[in-house]
């Protein structure tokens, strides 16, 4: 039997036309952030405006692969491609490195404050649930 004639279950199609959601709206704050305007940037708060204005190129840079990475490997999802979980793991590094300037380097939690710890954490276990779900497809061969 090939991998294209074992066909999913419906809650494969669920979870990941769900994660191609979700990393839409992390595009879509990573495009918030590289394009914000002046007027934006001044209505921040003080910590928040630093934040954004000091972060290091690479910082930024693992936001684009977690985020394009993310996207790219939820379409491989949906096209049933088994690329998908080194892409979905590429991601996850993105992550990774990005929540380490923002836990460990910058001072995002005084600007933020520690309330604000669990979007990161949330987005971590996506991250790493994503490329085990893509591991599982690939396994049960509806990815191919």
């Amino acid at each position: 039997m090939t991998a294209q004639s074992i066909k999913p279950p419906v809650w494969f199609w669920i979870v990941s036309i769900v994660a191609l959601l979700w990393n839409l709206m992390g595009v879509m704050a990573y495009l918030q952030q590289a394009f914000i305007t002046e007027e934006t940037l001044a209505a921040l708060s003080e910590p928040e405006r630093i934040l954004l204005e000091t972060r290091p190129a690479w910082a930024t840079a693992a936001f684009a692969i977690a985020v394009w990475g993310g996207l790219l490997g939820c379409i491989a999802l949906l096209l049933r491609k088994k690329w998908a979980r080194p892409v979905l793991l590429i991601s996850l590094i993105g992550i990774l490195v990005q929540m380490i300037h923002s836990f460990f380097i910058s001072n995002n939690l005084e600007a933020y404050g520690p309330g604000e710890i669990s979007m990161p954490i949330l987005i971590i276990l996506i991250g790493v649930g994503l490329v085990f779900f893509a591991r599982i497809s690939t396994k049960k061969l509806w990815l191919g």
